[in-house]
């Protein structure tokens, strides 16, 4: 599954999602306000409401933060750098870097992570695979 994220202003989307958490862009369409963005194997599009053709329902509230209820799980090599970048800029963590284990079956799964919101509000989960235990 590749989400595509409707945004109000993609170029600040893409160098938030480009300078700060550290995907490239595989490919984009300025003229639609569309990037292709990739993160290890991780895969993202985001879109421009109001430029090309956009999935932007008529009649539904255009509020802040979009997504709501939705947090994106994103697996990153390492969190440090980003953490880094990420205070550098200023930007405050929606959750702090916590470690944490989930059952799955008779085994628990560990996660390094963090939650940050992008410039329009969608929840990302950057995290580090602890292993099992």
């Amino acid at each position: 599954m590749i989400p595509e994220l409707s945004v109000s202003d993609w170029r600040a989307s893409r160098d938030f999602y480009c300078d700060l958490i550290g995907f490239s862009v595989r490919y984009d369409r300025p003229e639609e306000g569309f990037a292709f963005l990739t993160l290890g194997e991780a895969q993202l599009m985001i879109d421009q409401i109001g430029i090309g053709r956009d999935f932007d329902m008529p009649g539904a509230p255009r509020e802040r933060p979009f997504g709501r209820g939705v947090n994106l799980q994103i697996r990153v090599s390492a969190l440090e750098p980003i953490l880094a970048r990420l205070q550098l800029a200023g930007i405050p963590l929606y959750l702090e870097p916590e470690e944490k284990w989930y059952r799955r079956d008779d085994l628990e799964v560990g996660n390094r992570q963090f939650i940050v919101a992008d410039p329009d509000g969608y929840l990302l989960r950057l995290f580090e695979d602890l292993g099992e235990r």
